[in-house]
């Protein structure tokens, strides 16, 4: 039996924190490298997505070429591993800061997704609610010449596209009111909503222990957990590449892949299948 093994049949009650280590084997890429720095230009933020029109073609342009693909990004095996620690009754709650809805997908019930959900869209003036596949039709209708563009894909849907003029690019106003539509996600430079930070502090009090997948606890949203679990007497342990903000916190590291280190969960279940 492998330390992590040990540490999940000792604790029956985790509270699950997940970052984008666990949806690259999805093929969306992650923000950081292992010494927890970013890869590339960090995300755009609130301040200028809300208050820069050309922010706003820049980002949805490159949303709409790099839909096509993370629309239609399917759980893998850190996913469904996780589903099936669920299914033993030995999650107390998945918090997750991705925004693919990939736990879901493999079947995760019990899941906050602290940072929203990509595939629905908001209008920052009256706060109607759409469909992101819906939009990304409104986005094609308006902007027929880009839809034969591809590029490289970048994290939560975006896409790499360099040395393109976005000034003719056509962002759809909300259908309802003409104001601002936004993707339901929290920005840098956003707060994450309150109902979810005290649903997740709340599962982590109840909880006997903290595993941490696929998250480098860099951002503060995730990392305060960590530190709460910590101090309250809560073991934590991370599987995750690389550097974590919170390796001082830490019981337990397993510095490798997801799904590898995860997978004695698809085992066990394949196992007990067969029994």
């Amino acid at each position: 039996m492998t330390p992590l093994q040990r540490f999940i049949a000792s604790h029956p009650r985790l509270f699950v924190l997940t970052g984008a280590g666990c949806s690259t084997a999805s093929g969306i890429p992650d923000y950081r490298d292992r010494d927890g720095q970013w890869k590339r230009t960090p995300p755009v933020t609130y301040t200028a997505f809300m208050h820069e029109p050309p922010t706003r073609r820049r980002y949805w342009a490159r949303s709409m070429v790099g839909w096509r693909r993370f629309g239609h990004a399917q759980p893998n095996a850190t996913h469904h591993a996780l589903a099936a620690l669920e299914r033993q009754g030995k999650i107390e709650l998945l918090v997750t800061q991705n925004v693919d809805g990939l736990h879901q997908r493999a079947g995760n019930t019990r899941v906050v997704d602290l940072h929203g959900r990509l595939d629905t869209v908001r209008c920052m003036a009256c706060d109607w609610r759409g469909p992101r596949h819906d939009f990304q039709h409104a986005l094609i209708e308006r902007n027929p010449d880009w839809t034969d563009l591809d590029a490289a894909d970048a994290p939560d849907g975006d896409a790499d596209l360099d040395h393109q003029d976005f000034a003719s690019f056509d962002v759809p106003p909300c259908p309802h009111c003409g104001g601002i539509v936004k993707p339901d996600v929290v920005f840098f430079g956003e707060n994450v909503p309150r109902e979810r930070v005290a649903a997740a502090m709340a599962a982590c009090r109840d909880a006997d222990a903290m595993l941490v997948v696929g998250s480098s606890l860099m951002v503060y949203s995730g990392y305060r957990f960590a530190h709460a679990a910590a101090q309250a007497g809560k073991p934590v342990a991370a599987v995750t590449l690389g550097r974590t903000r919170a390796d001082e916190l830490l019981a337990l590291k397993v510095d490798g892949a997801c799904e590898e280190a995860l997978g004695f969960l698809l085992a066990d279940t394949s196992a007990a299948s067969i029994a």
